[in-house]
């Protein structure tokens, strides 16, 4: 199958997804533990994709929404930002509005 279409269903069948370094649990970069953080602190249930894992993945998703880095956030399918984006959109409340309407 190609990555692209991977990705697509990865966000489509899911509310909440973070393309990230490591995992929740063992974040492997400052940012991608960042955004775990902010998620946690929000209690919202996500699916958590590690990109070192996959190379392909690693690489697809930076070209599936156009943004070079990992950590990436989708809610419903559509691209958030990372870990600077979340942070803001945190702090300003946008962001849990956002995930409390995915739930």
């Amino acid at each position: 199958m190609d990555i692209q279409a991977v990705i697509k269903e990865q966000v489509t069948s899911n509310p909440v997804v973070l393309y990230m370094k490591g995992t929740p649990k063992f974040p492997q970069c400052g940012f991608s533990n960042l955004a775990t953080q902010i998620l946690k602190a929000c209690d919202t249930d996500y699916l958590a994709v590690d990109v070192l894992a996959d190379q392909n993945i690693r690489e697809g998703i930076k070209v599936y929404a156009n943004w070079p880095t990992i950590p990436q956030l989708y809610i419903k399918g559509e691209f958030i930002g990372g870990s600077d984006i979340m942070r803001a959109m945190y702090e300003s409340g946008e962001l849990q509005t956002l995930l409390n309407a995915a739930k």
